[in-house]
């Protein structure tokens, strides 16, 4: 994992494949480039046809693969691959195993694990347990690999109702407890902002414990400056941190067009004298 946090002056910038829209993928891959993003995350490696399209891209390009996401089967409850259930930990670990072997593709060492929704009549703790248990499962296979996961911790107020893990405490409980290098957290600020605020000093606090940002503004789910983050002070308390924090922050919403300005300001936002 040696990455730096810098790009010369400037944090380390990703864009999600959501961002593109119907925009074509080497289209969309070139602008980012010629914008000045060093990565493209979150890109689809179950379908053959997107996912050639992304690794010829990325490599005509220069780009890196920032992360891919493990088990959003079919979407965040991770149905019959989640962390919540010690049902679930078989084909979770298959599913580990198939997005690593992708990943390998593309020199990705980021992969981003969703814990699933909550189950109903079974105690929250049972549920945290079995998080546990199946991070510290999949540990080996990532350490041998290269690899850390993050897992995110998203909003259940908006988004996703029913997330098991919505919160940065329960989320530093988590890591806490499975206690290992190759597994960190995925601090999504807009997700953050919307169940906890204080977004500097929880960043501050947990950067020992996070492997990857993503962002977007609130409410709406928008490029930075269309909602009530002030993104320029979020940003400068990261850049601040230096190497303590050895990952990308990644632009992950619906921009208001697909003109790709957004993330002309997303790079002056993070860029600092």
């Amino acid at each position: 994992m040696n990455l730096s946090i810098l790009q010369g002056n400037r944090l380390r910038l990703s864009v999600a494949a959501r961002n593109f829209g119907k925009l074509p993928i080497p289209e969309a891959l070139e602008r980012i480039s010629r914008i000045g993003f060093d990565s493209c995350d979150n890109f689809n490696w179950r379908n053959p046809m997107e996912f050639r399209s992304s690794v010829e891209g990325l490599q005509r390009f220069h780009l890196s693969a920032g992360v891919l996401v493990v088990n959003k089967k079919p979407d965040v409850n991770a149905l019959g691959c989640s962390l919540v259930s010690p049902a679930d930990q078989e084909g979770f670990l298959l599913e580990l195993a198939g997005c690593i072997e992708a990943a390998k593709q593309v020199n990705c060492r980021r992969l981003e694990i969703l814990t699933g929704n909550v189950l109903p009549g079974i105690p929250r703790q049972a549920q945290m347990e079995s998080c546990v248990a199946t991070l510290r499962a999949a540990e080996a296979l990532l350490e041998v690999n290269g690899m850390m996961a993050v897992v995110e911790v998203l909003n259940t107020t908006v988004d996703h109702p029913g997330y098991f893990l919505d919160t940065v405490r329960e989320g530093v409980e988590l890591i806490d407890r499975v206690g290992s290098p190759c597994v960190k957290l995925l601090f999504d600020i807009y997700h953050v902002q919307i169940m906890e605020g204080n977004l500097i000093q929880r960043i501050r606090e947990n950067i020992s414990r996070i492997g990857q940002f993503h962002f977007a503004d609130v409410p709406g789910r928008h490029e930075p400056g269309t909602g009530e983050i002030n993104f320029r002070n979020v940003f400068r308390a990261i850049y601040d941190l230096g190497d303590c924090y050895q990952g990308y922050l990644t632009a992950e919403y619906d921009p208001s067009d697909y003109t790709f300005q957004d993330l002309k300001k997303v790079r002056e936002l993070a860029t600092f004298e």
